[in-house]
Formats: structure tokens, sequence, C-alpha cells
């Protein structure tokens, strides 16, 4: 069957005046904030902690908006006999949210956790070199991180909290056998 002429026209016209008859919705923003889906990706959070200094984030960053700057230091052995050990320490770690495209793909190339997404965007700033936020400014968004979503029940428990579990069993079994060995038995003497 052949479309009617004109038929395209006429869907396209009734979308416009649909459109047309429908209110308008303004948000007062200043006064009502949105509401944003829970992993709004508004501003970069650092985890100070996490962060080894391998500078991957920096290095896949098609911006070029992380610098990084740390020095080595030497770590005694963890044992004796054991050799001197060095790593790397953290001394700068700053992001210029003024070159950032907000991509993801420096926390999604991290391999320790240390980037997270916060949903906060309220960080305008009158002065542009005021956009680029150091590890301290960066830390503090870190308490603006959502929760991560509840695992599914139904899916296997994560290798590392298994064998976290099985070690703090052997623990707790290992803590319990002195106690038992100290503890006198009935009718011996």
């Amino acid at each position: 069957m052949a479309p009617i002429p004109g038929s395209g026209l006429a869907k396209g016209l009734a979308v416009t005046l649909r459109t047309m008859t429908k209110k308008t919705v303004t948000e007062q923003y200043p006064d009502t904030l949105p509401e944003l889906p829970p992993r709004t990706r508004g501003v970069i959070g650092l985890f100070e902690e996490n962060c080894t200094v391998c500078m991957l984030c920096a290095r896949e960053c098609p911006d070029w908006c992380i610098y990084i700057d740390s020095h080595k230091e030497t770590v005694p052995p963890a044992a004796p006999g054991g050799r001197e050990r060095s790593r790397n320490v953290l001394d700068r770690f700053a992001i210029d949210f003024s070159l950032c495209m907000y991509c993801g793909i420096c926390i999604e190339v991290c391999p320790f956790d240390a980037l997270f997404w916060s949903p906060e965007f309220e960080y305008a700033e009158t002065d542009i070199h005021d956009l680029t936020h150091e590890r301290d400014k960066l830390r503090e968004w870190m308490w603006t991180v959502p929760a991560p979503p509840a695992l599914d029940p139904a899916a296997e428990e994560p290798k590392e909290i298994a064998a976290a579990r099985k070690t703090a069993e052997k623990l707790t079994a290992a803590q319990a056998e002195p106690q038992e060995l100290q503890e006198p038995r009935e009718g011996s003497s």
C-alpha cells in the first residue's frame, strides 16, 4: 500500500501541536535543587589512600588535565633478612576541571579504585585558575560519593570477601584452641 501524500507532514505537525499544548514546567534551580539520578557524573573525588601513583589516569586522560607528582621512598624489609623495597609517595594530585571533559576514562582505568564520581555539580568559580582542584579539595569530594549499589543477592560472594572471611575464621579457631588447652578438665586433679 502506497503512503498517502503529505502523511509525514501531518504526523510532524501533530507532534508539534501536542508539544505546544503541554504545560511548561520551570524548576527554580537555586531555591529547589534538582533530583539527580544516584550515579550522576558531577565532579571527581580522590580516595588518596588507594592511590599508588601508577599514573594510568594521567596517561589515559585525553585532555591531559590530571597532574601528578611523586617521589620514591625506601621501605625497610618486612622480615629480618629481607631486602628493602621502594615505593612511590604521592606529592601532588590535581585535576584541572576547566579542561576536563568528564569522560570518566581516568575512573575506569584506575586499577586501585582511587577515583570516584561525585554527584556534586555546584563548584563554579569566578577565576578559571580556581578550577584546578588539588588533592585536598579532591579528598573533600569523597564525602559526597554515594555508596555503590547493593549486590545481587543471588550473586556469588566476591573472592576477596570469601578469603577474608576464611582468614577470620582460622584466626578465631586458632585463638579458641589455646583457651581450650588452658582450661582444666573436670575430674582431673
